[in-house]
């Protein structure tokens, strides 16, 4: 059946095509069998294939090379430490938050500041209620003005503020030579990789390698942006003593330490991880009850029979 259609059409197209070709008196080319109406949409959507090839082509090609030339870079690049409280259904060690407000109290407060913590926030996370009172109570909190109207200072409260280690922002650029410590509270969230970024710069400190050149108060961080940091090394072995007795290395005071200002950073971030947690058990109660119902209102039909009784005659 298909040699005799190919037998009969084309012989029939070849001898239309001559004719055609001899009425027009035109030489005959393969363009004269494209319509001319829709030729140069055609056109168009070819030259934007091809123009979106070349650009995904190009933009690959810049991608990869960037990579490369990135990988080339002196700059040491983030390591990925196995934080054990990022898992779904792992909370914080308020062990470890314990042992970091310490760190951040005997170290990291003569320069830092925690603004938007409060002293009753400590309460049930790292600390007793009378334990933060007593905390409280060391620091001097300027209050007022009293009835003659005169500023004076007080112990602390539990619904204060941590106050600040400097009375203004100048007078903390003028103590550290013009740069200004940041703010803590939330430095986890600031940074990209905050957890990572900040281990690694309060372990990164180390002799400049030669060639660079630093003054007095510049020191070399292999992780810091730059490289140089205003500030020197705080976290020393033995800085700190834990009540805990656990040894306080560089970097068991640089853990601590994160694992306290992820807490600053998320005050809430047990309670999330609870909520998470019924959140699931909810949906599997209702999942099971939908498919029990729907079961239970589909088995009729599901279970029936069709059968075909033929009418006796």
């Amino acid at each position: 059946m298909a040699t005799l259609l190919t037998r009969n059409y084309f012989p029939l197209r070849a001898k239309r095509d001559s004719s055609r070709r001899q009425q027009s008196g035109r030489v005959y080319t393969w363009c004269n069998d494209i319509g001319w109406s829709r030729g140069w949409k055609g056109i168009l959507k070819n030259s934007l294939g091809v123009l979106m090839g070349v650009g995904a082509t190009c933009g690959a090609l810049l991608y990869f090379l960037d990579r490369s030339v990135r990988a080339a870079e002196p700059v040491a690049h983030l390591p990925s430490y196995p934080w054990d409280f990022e898992g779904l259904l792992t909370s914080l060690d308020h062990s470890a938050v314990r042992r970091g407000w310490q760190v951040y109290r005997t170290v990291c407060h003569t320069c830092h500041s925690l603004r938007y913590v409060r002293f009753i926030d400590l309460i049930d996370v790292s600390h007793t209620e009378d334990e933060v009172k007593a905390i409280a109570a060391e620091y001097e909190i300027e209050d007022g003005p009293d009835e003659e109207g005169n500023y004076y200072t007080r112990p602390g409260r539990l619904s204060d503020l941590l106050p600040l280690p400097y009375p203004n922002d100048e007078a903390a650029r003028a103590a550290n030579f013009g740069a200004y410590p940041p703010d803590l509270t939330y430095l986890i969230f600031s940074k990209r990789n905050g957890r990572n970024y900040l281990f690694s710069v309060l372990t990164g400190w180390m002799e400049p390698p030669a060639g660079v050149s630093l003054t007095d108060q510049q020191y070399f961080n292999a992780y810091f942006p730059g490289n140089v940091i205003g500030m020197a090394q705080m976290l020393i072995e033995g800085a700190v003593d834990y009540d805990d007795g656990t040894p306080s290395t560089t970097s068991q005071m640089a853990k601590d330490l994160v694992e306290f200002l992820s807490w600053t950073s998320s005050q809430n971030f047990d309670e999330r991880k609870q909520m998470f947690i019924r959140m699931v058990g909810i949906w599997f109660i209702l999942w099971a009850s939908i498919l029990h119902y729907m079961r239970f209102t589909w088995s009729v039909l599901r279970s029936r029979q069709i059968a075909y009784i033929p009418k006796e005659k």
